[in-house]
């Protein structure tokens, strides 16, 4: 196993020792979610699990002047970690979605939209081991391969699958309960680490769904960069592509970096022409965290969902 592989499932592992199974919730937590967030209980047929969908809605989503407007939405992995520290589970960080998509949009560098945060399947570790074969994990859901890497080891996954429970489960459920605009100009697919590489995976696999995706932290080098591989030859890609990845993400001396395996990726996409401005590539200083991630996102969501007033 490789030093970059290692730190980052010693980070995780660090966080999720300080954290129950349902995050950060406790008595003496404050909740730091704003706005006008809905969370609502959702059943996976595909994954045979319940999880939350945490519903982002714009300011004025609910006035009269607007009740016939729709929205573009952004679909978004790892839910728990997105709104609120008392339910992240890597925290007490997260993603501040909330506040960055409100400020934005109020300050017209955004579009209003509507963001849907899916919460992820829960942790891997021993003690859920056998557990996942009945109702999944996070690695279970967002690996599309084996990652060698992972402990404990995970012999089977069902990444391939959430490209369905996205287009056949979630995405119905959104646009049959709130008003949102469809094809693939106003819908945008995100995520960080292994929710970064099943958001890559999925822009692959899915035809004229996906029209913006957000990648943070891709974790590409999953069987010897498979994901990558895949993509090699594919015409079909997303109208913008947004890439970010931090320089202190892997130490100092580790030949394969979060900003190499990006290269990776937009040199593939080069070569199977995707002009320069489709995509951005955001590396600054940062780590494999929530921090890093909130401090990217500003720049993330004007590019995938400007404000074209």
């Amino acid at each position: 196993m490789c030093m970059r592989r290692v730190v980052i499932i010693l980070l995780l592992s660090v966080f999720a020792c300080a954290q129950s199974d349902k995050g950060a919730t406790s008595s003496q937590c404050t909740s730091t979610a704003t706005g006008d967030l809905e969370i609502r209980d959702f059943h996976s047929v595909i994954f045979h699990n319940t999880r939350k969908l945490r519903i982002l809605l714009p300011q004025g989503y609910r006035d009269q002047k607007n009740e016939h407007t729709n929205y573009p939405v952004l679909y978004m992995n790892d839910g728990q970690d997105l709104f609120d520290v008392c339910t992240s589970m890597f925290g007490p960080k997260e993603w501040k979605v909330d506040e960055t998509a409100n400020r934005m949009i109020a300050e017209g560098k955004v579009e209003p939209l509507i963001i849907v945060g899916i919460d992820n399947a829960g942790r891997h570790n021993k003690e859920r081991l056998q557990e996942e074969t009945l109702v999944g994990s996070r690695p279970n859901e967002y690996l599309p391969f084996p990652d060698e890497s992972l402990e404990p080891p995970l012999a089977v996954v069902h990444g391939a699958n959430y490209s369905s429970f996205l287009t056949h489960e979630v995405m119905p459920f959104i646009e049959k309960n709130y008003r949102v605009k469809t094809g693939p100009e106003n819908t945008g697919l995100g995520g960080s680490s292994y929710g970064g590489l099943i958001t890559f995976y999925v822009a692959l696999h899915t035809h004229g769904v996906f029209g913006r995706v957000l990648i943070e932290s891709p974790s590409f080098y999953v069987k010897d960069y498979a994901v990558i591989k895949e993509a090699a030859k594919h015409e079909d890609w997303p109208a913008r592509i947004y890439f970010g990845g931090g320089t202190e993400e892997t130490p100092p001396d580790d030949p394969e970096t979060v900003p190499g395996d990006i290269a990776k990726a937009i040199k593939v996409l080069q070569a199977n022409g995707v002009a320069a401005d489709r995509m951005l590539v955001n590396i600054t200083p940062g780590h494999h965290d929530d921090d890093a991630w909130a401090a990217r996102f500003p720049a993330a969501l004007a590019f995938l969902f400007p404000n074209q007033k």
